[in-house]
């Protein structure tokens, strides 16, 4: 399987988990809390692959685990409802980007989670971070 067959097999799975877990998920919600909570602040990662990479013959098996790593880690913030979009352009390596919407804290705590991500970690893909107003989201 070729790289960005992998890569959008991958992401094709995150969005899969997030439909399925959806629809699997029958628990009740949690009684409201008394104490206020802190409005969520939501943020946009544009993750783009580092030029050695545009090309497939340049992928290690440290790139591909990199990539095996990121995608566990989406899933799982995808489960805990932190992720509420991942996924990425079906372009050629040179220009496809990708998107990860999510919600932190504060901007601190954001940069955190992006940098923490293992592509970024391992230097597979670069990160920018941006604030992100969720205007509308489907239930």
């Amino acid at each position: 399987m070729t790289t960005a067959r992998l890569l959008a097999c991958l992401l094709a799975l995150v969005s899969l988990s997030t439909v399925a877990g959806s629809a699997a998920d029958n628990t009740p919600a949690p009684a409201p809390s008394s104490a206020p909570q802190p409005p969520t602040k939501h943020f946009l990662i544009v993750l783009r692959l580092v030029p050695r990479l545009h090309d497939e013959k340049s992928w290690t098996d440290a790139d591909k685990s990199a990539v095996g790593q990121h995608f566990k880690r989406l899933q799982a913030a995808v489960a805990t409802g932190q992720v509420v979009l991942a996924g990425r352009t079906e372009e050629p390596l040179a220009k496809t980007f990708g998107l990860v919407v999510f919600s932190a804290a504060d901007e601190a705590a954001a940069r955190e989670f992006m940098l923490g991500d293992p592509c970024v970690a391992q230097g597979v893909m670069t990160g920018t971070l941006h604030p992100y107003g969720l205007a509308l989201r489907a239930k």
